[in-house]
């Protein structure tokens, strides 16, 4: 990989994480013989900017053209942020 494109990704990668830490948020589950349990919850869908940002670097690393890159931009709205349309087929 060319050291800018790792630079690059690098950069993304502490933005993403920290977008992530900002806006998780703790779930506490009780459970009766167990105590409390607290798991961390972290929203994707917060951070899909920077998200883009990376399908960019990594698309111009591999190749990538505007569709295919569209596409993949697309899938990630549709299908990982819930962004679909109502009634599409899957969709309940």
């Amino acid at each position: 990989m060319h050291p800018q494109v790792l630079s690059e990704l690098c950069a993304l990668c502490g933005r993403l994480m920290k977008g992530f830490d900002r806006n998780s948020r703790v779930l506490t589950v009780n459970y009766k013989s167990q105590g409390a349990l607290h798991i961390p919850s972290f929203q994707p869908r917060a951070s899909k900017p920077v998200i883009d940002e990376i399908d960019c670097v990594l698309a111009r690393h591999y190749g990538f053209t505007e569709e295919e890159l569209d596409f993949i931009v697309n899938y990630d709205i549709k299908y990982r942020m819930g962004g679909g349309a109502a009634g599409e087929e899957g969709e309940t």
